[in-house]
C-alpha cells in the first residue's frame, strides 16, 4: 500500500469516522518532493476519533503525532520515516490558538516534536517559493516557540531557526535536568542538508 491507502486503511475503519480523503497539493497534483500530505477528516462523534487516534495511527510507527496548538480548526499532525509530514484536518472542528509554549521538564519532547513538524512544514513552503509566507512563520515560530525556550533573536531563515532551537534545547535540557531524544532530530536532518 502507498502511504495514502496506509493513512486512510488505518482510520476509516473507526466507527466515528464519516469521511476521509486527500487534499490540498498531493491530491491537486502541484506538489513538490517536500510537500506534506493533508486528509480532510469529517467526524460523526469527534471526541472519540481524538481518542483513538494515537492507538489508530500506532502501526505507522510514527516519529511523532501530537495536536497542531496554531491551527484555526483542529489537526493531528504526525512525522512518519521518510520523512513524511503528514496532517489530519477537521474542518468541522474549530480550534483556538494555543499560547507560547511554556517549557518545563515534562514537555521538552512535545516542544521538540513541535518544532521539526514546523520546519519540515516550512521546508516544502521554501521549496515551493513561499518566501513571505515562510517569513511570517519564522516570526510566529520565535514568539510561540523560540523565545519560551530562551533564545535571543529571531531567526532569518529556516538553518538559522535550526541554529537557534538546538542552542537554546541544549540549554534548557541542562536547566530541567532532562534529555530530549534526537531520534526525531536524526530522522529529518537529511531534509535540511540538500
Amino acid at each position: 500500500m502507498d502511504l495514502v491507502e496506509r493513512i486512510i486503511a488505518s482510520v476509516a475503519p473507526h466507527p466515528a469516522v464519516r469521511s476521509i480523503r486527500l487534499v490540498g497539493s498531493r491530491a491537486e497534483g502541484r506538489a513538490s518532493e517536500l510537500s506534506d500530505w493533508d486528509f480532510r477528516v469529517e467526524a460523526n462523534d469527534f471526541p472519540a476519533l481524538a481518542k483513538a487516534l494515537p492507538h489508530l495511527l500506532s502501526p505507522l510507527d510514527p516519529l511523532a503525532q501530537q495536536w497542531d496548538r496554531l491551527s484555526p480548526e483542529y489537526c493531528w499532525m504526525l512525522i512518519l520515516r521518510g520523512p513524511e509530514k503528514v496532517d489530519l484536518i477537521f474542518p468541522d472542528e474549530p480550534h483556538t490558538n494555543e499560547p507560547p509554549w511554556e517549557p518545563n521538564d515534562k514537555n521538552l519532547d512535545a516542544i521538540e516534536a513541535h518544532f521539526w513538524d514546523w520546519m519540515l512544514w516550512l521546508r516544502g513552503k521554501e521549496a515551493g517559493g513561499k518566501a513571505e509566507l515562510v517569513e511570517r512563520e519564522l516570526d510566529k515560530l520565535f514568539d510561540h516557540l523560540l523565545a519560551p525556550l530562551g533564545a535571543k533573536h529571531r531567526p532569518s531563515s529556516i538553518v538559522d531557526a535550526i541554529a537557534n532551537y538546538q542552542e537554546a534545547r541544549d540549554r534548557a535540557e541542562q536547566h530541567f535536568g532532562v534529555v530530549v531524544r534526537r531520534q526525531l532530530e536524526t530522522a529529518v536532518a537529511a531534509v535540511f542538508a540538500t
